[in-house]
């Protein structure tokens, strides 16, 4: 019999006080214990854009403390995950060619993007992880990008793009269960639809067809690692489903997993 194929996700990552947050780390815990037990998992964050397309570090190096004007404990957190050389090696050779070089950055550790719901998701850190920067925040290219990497999902590999389904630092509330402005609630429930509709034309138009698409987005860096979700759950997007909704800070925390 087959391995089952690994589902591919988007989540929204939250920021270093995630961890403090019962009802969130709940969630993301929960949700790890639905998943099949990936045998590495590939992760793309919103924190880390470098053209050409890079990979981070294959062996277990110091975290990417990629934050400011935190409480100290928040520099303390360790995530000693294997490295994953061979899935490094497969990244390259599903995505490299004359358009799309990829280069390397072996001293680079996980960002807040990748570790924080990692810590909760998989606490054990005995699951090798590779992170991969976007080389571009272009929807259409990180589709193409998400599409080229879909071959992992039959060997095991989750493939994870990390962001925050709205994200706007100037427009957060003070209370993490304050109610979300409408800009926020507008631009989720437009999201949601599209997704649940299979919409792939407007979520890669979404700044022109989203309401309040710049105040959700000012900066498209974390809608974008959802493009590579999408790709490489292409041929499945009738399975997507959202597995946490809701709102942080008046953030929407939507994530959502597709096969």
């Amino acid at each position: 019999m087959s391995e089952p194929r690994t589902p591919v996700l988007y989540l929204s990552h939250g920021a270093p006080p995630l961890a403090d947050d019962p009802i969130w780390t709940g969630q993301l815990a929960a949700w790890s214990k639905d998943l099949p037990r990936p045998r590495a998992i590939l992760m793309v964050s919103a924190h880390w854009e470098e053209a050409p397309l890079t990979l981070g570090a294959t062996t277990t190096v110091p975290l990417v403390y990629d934050f400011g004007g935190f409480p100290q404990h928040y520099y303390e957190v360790r995530y000693r995950a294997p490295g994953a050389p061979d899935l490094a090696a497969r990244v390259r050779g599903l995505v490299h060619s004359a358009a799309t070089p990829v280069h390397d950055a072996p001293a680079r550790g996980l960002d807040h993007g990748a570790y924080v719901p990692l810590v909760e998701m998989f606490p054990e850190a005995d699951v090798p992880v590779l992170q991969m920067s976007m080389p571009t925040l272009d929807p259409t290219a990180l589709l193409e990008i998400g599409r080229k990497l879909a071959p992992l999902r039959d060997e095991g590999v989750l493939i994870v793009g990390s962001g925050f389904f709205t994200h706007n630092l100037r427009g957060m509330v003070g209370d993490p269960a304050g109610a979300p402005a409408a800009w926020s609630r507008e631009f989720d429930d437009w999201g949601h639809h599209a997704l649940d509709d299979g919409d792939i034309d407007a979520l890669l138009d979404f700044e022109h067809r989203a309401p309040a698409a710049h105040a959700a987005h000012p900066y498209t860096e974390h809608f974008a690692p959802l493009f590579v979700t999408l790709g490489a759950g292409a041929d499945e997007l009738d399975t997507q489903r959202t597995v946490i909704d809701g709102f942080w800070h008046g953030l929407a925390k939507r994530s959502v997993q597709i096969g």
